[in-house]
């Protein structure tokens, strides 16, 4: 009941007794409390009947001490519908936790007075998040402030929560120029210049559609202080002469605020316009007029709002109040994230440009031994960061960049507004070869990647997300220099030759367009129908012919290999077989691909391996960490599939593909197991092919056509009967989807 005497402490029985015996409220005392007109609802059901039912949905945990029958009689005072309504979430709440469930029968009545019906079923959903990460104690002290709860969310009821609009501010986000920024809830908004944070959720203005407006123009805020360069130079240097930093700070936030607002007007003014209309510009001080016209010149920068900051600093001027879209600068975060993601892109610069100057027709008359000398020449472009491309040239020629390397550049680019000259040195074959975590070059340890991710988890039982619950950790295979490749290149290399035809004819391949205004061949079905029509007196068409186009491949495939402990043994053995070939192929076919494999251990330890990024070559390294893959726990899918699809949308292609190659269905600790992580892996291929990448399964599990079809689609994949076909098999499967 409400008044428990703590949270989740149990009575005596005869303290037990002598509640139920006082909660028989009087008709009057039940009007007040529950707000209705002092009789019960004219199709209200009768107390047995209630009492029946929620002691059939709990009974498990029901005892001398645990009773449902004062709520039952509580609950008599309000409409049929509604408490059917309340029936459905006990059961719901139930599937997770029977705990919970009763707890929520004892409150069900303060649950339907404080909320409509309209937003039981997603205050319920909130309830399970509360207990997913706090326990029965913290879900208990929901339902306890559920009165509470209610004005908050009255209050707020044209609001907006992220999670509503996750899928659809991350394509808004895909949308804006630079590189790839993730979205996700902060404590604060900030960026810390690779993620957006963002409020939970927006409750500012009293309409749904301006509390969208305002999530729109606070990510493209954000969004404006690393395309427009407020962090390229570096804040805690700047802040350190001041003896009030925070002062200082909040003076180059204002400034910046004013210098990224014009940069937006001028070369967005869709989004200017948004930001407008959110109405709460207030006129600027006089003492600011002169430092607002320098930064909205349009040649301003981050260097002058800090010049300006110290001078407003010394005139003893205050900082504006920042205006709603616009978020915090907290410079600790971004020096921590953008100096792992400088000596990350150097390396990876170095080993791009090492991979060019190898190619011999990139060096025409130079002398072997001969050190190549890179430089960059500048030609504008609108899709770079100020407007300005740089095209890499070695020696004299101009080079082609490889798979990857113009978004690193335009990276690098962002953090700089140039490229460094200490860029342009290609990496030497010990840089090339080192593994993230040992020794550089200078004897300094590498830096950390930021390889930790938290997703959420469909849990079809209560038929929605586990908020946050799945941390995945990306890591790389350990290589294993044992000749793999080269004894599966020898082991199969008749296959190989007809792999290499295939493939060939492949990337040759023609397409007939038909209907076409010009052509090379008469188009004998549009002759025929032009014919029909002119008998019947209508107006003939010119698209008489038909001519050959050579397809153009624009395709990005992602390999997710299973390395749960069931493929231990030749099954792992013929996986990575199957690899090699596919690699070797399509080097020829010349498709952006890249390897990853996962496995884990609970939601808390879930894990993906790389093996090949797009943005590698295929080399020894690649070959030794194909090698690698060694079976390691579960089959958790669902994580890994949201994962690997944020990788893939990160790529420009106008194809995806996620090709997932398992021996059998999800599973995994923690209940993640039957109907649970098929409908979880299921909702993950749903949101992938939602945001338009295409998954495909093949499998070597016998028992697939159970629950493949469901998951994955009745076209969605294959299934390899004999394990010993499968390298026979992947890479003719593999052209028929990209074909």
């Amino acid at each position: 009941m409400s008044d428990d005497k703590t949270i989740g402490e149990e009575l005596s029985q005869e303290e037990f007794l002598a509640r139920v015996r006082t909660a028989r409220m009087s008709d009057e005392e039940l009007a007040r409390r529950y707000g209705v007109d002092g009789r019960p609802a004219a199709d209200a059901l009768a107390v047995e009947v209630i009492h029946q039912r929620l002691e059939s949905l709990v009974y498990p945990v029901l005892s001398m001490r645990r009773s449902v029958l004062p709520p039952a009689e509580a609950l008599a005072w309000f409409p049929a519908a509604r408490v059917e309504l309340l029936f459905g979430q006990v059961e719901r709440v139930g599937r997770t936790s029977l705990d919970l469930a009763y707890y929520l029968c004892v409150h069900s009545p303060d649950v339907l007075r404080a909320l409509p019906d309209a937003e039981i079923p997603d205050w319920v959903i909130e309830l399970l998040a509360i207990y997913d990460h706090q326990g029965s104690q913290g879900g208990i002290r929901a339902l306890q402030r559920v009165a509470e709860d209610a004005l908050t969310r009255r209050a707020g009821r044209d609001g907006q929560r992220f999670a509503d609009l996750a899928q659809v501010l991350d394509a808004f986000t895909t949308g804006l120029a630079g590189r790839r920024l993730r979205l996700a809830v902060g404590d604060a908004a900030y960026t810390d210049t690779e993620t957006l944070f963002v409020p939970a959720a927006v409750t500012r203005f009293a309409s749904r559609a301006e509390n969208f407006r305002l999530y729109k123009c606070l990510i493209a805020s954000l969004w404006a202080q690393n395309w427009f360069g407020t962090w390229r130079e570096p804040a805690l240097e700047q802040l350190a002469p001041y003896a009030d930093r925070r002062r200082a700070l909040a003076l180059f936030a204002a400034l910046e605020g004013l210098r990224l607002d014009a940069r937006i007007s001028a070369e967005l003014p869709g989004l200017a316009r948004d930001m407008d209309r959110l109405g709460d510009r207030p006129p600027l001080p006089p003492d600011w007029q002169d430092a607002a016209a320098r930064v909205y010149a349009a040649g301003a920068d981050a260097a002058l709002s800090w010049t300006l900051a110290a001078e407003l600093y010394r005139a003893g001027t205050a900082p504006l109040e920042p205006l709603c879209y616009q978020g915090e600068l907290q410079p600790e975060r971004v020096a921590e994230v953008m100096a792992a993601r400088r000596a990350r892109e150097r390396e990876q610069f170095a080993a791009a440009l090492a991979v060019i100057a190898a190619e011999p027709a990139n060096r025409p008359g130079v002398a072997a031994g001969e050190p190549p000398r890179f430089h960059l020449e500048r030609e504008p472009a609108d899709d770079w960061p100020d407007g300005v491309a740089f095209a890499l040239v070695l020696g004299d020629q101009p080079v082609q960049p490889v798979p990857g390397m113009v978004q690193l550049m335009q990276s690098v680019v962002q953090d700089f507004g140039h490229i460094p000259d200490a860029y342009l040195e290609a990496a030497g074959h010990g840089v090339y070869q080192r593994r993230p975590g040992t020794a550089r070059d200078d004897g300094a340890p590498a830096p950390a990647e930021r390889d930790t991710f938290i997703y959420d988890e469909w849990d079809h039982g209560r038929q929605g997300y586990r908020k946050n619950w799945c941390r995945l950790r990306e890591r790389e295979v350990q290589p294993q220099a044992d000749g793999f490749a080269a004894a599966t290149r020898h082991k199969y290399r008749g296959l190989l030759k007809h792999l290499y035809r295939t493939f060939e004819a492949l990337r040759g391949e023609e397409r007939l367009l038909k209907r076409e205004p010009f052509g090379e061949d008469p188009d004998i079905d549009a002759l025929v129908e032009s014919y029909a029509d002119q008998a019947r007196g209508l107006e003939q068409t010119d698209r008489l012919f038909q001519r050959r186009r050579k397809l153009d491949r624009n395709v990005a495939v992602l390999f997710m290999v299973d390395m749960s402990g069931s493929t231990k043994g030749w099954i792992n053995e013929v996986c990575r077989e199957s690899l090699v070939l596919l690699c070797e192929a399509l080097e020829l076919l010349g498709d952006r691909y890249a390897i990853y494999g996962f496995s884990g251990y609970t939601h808390m330890r879930c894990e993906a391996f790389r093996v090949k990024t797009f943005a590698e070559p295929y080399d020894t390294q690649v070959q030794d960490r194909i090698s690698g893959i060694r079976p390691q726990d579960y089959t958790r899918m669902g994580v890994t599939i949201r994962h690997l699809t944020r990788k893939l949308l990160a790529v420009d292609a106008r194809t995806r593909v996620l090709l997932t190659i398992s021996d059998g269905r999800p599973d995994d600790e923690d209940g993640y197991r039957g109907d649970y992580g098929i409908a979880d892996t299921r909702q993950a291929i749903l949101e992938a092919r939602s945001q338009g990448v295409h998954p495909f399964c093949i499998t070597v599990d016998d028992q697939a056509q159970d629950y493949l079809p469901h998951m994955f689609g009745p076209a969605g994949y294959t299934l390899v009967e004999q394990v010993a076909k499968l390298p026979y098999r992947v890479a003719d499967i593999y052209r028929r989807m990209t074909g």
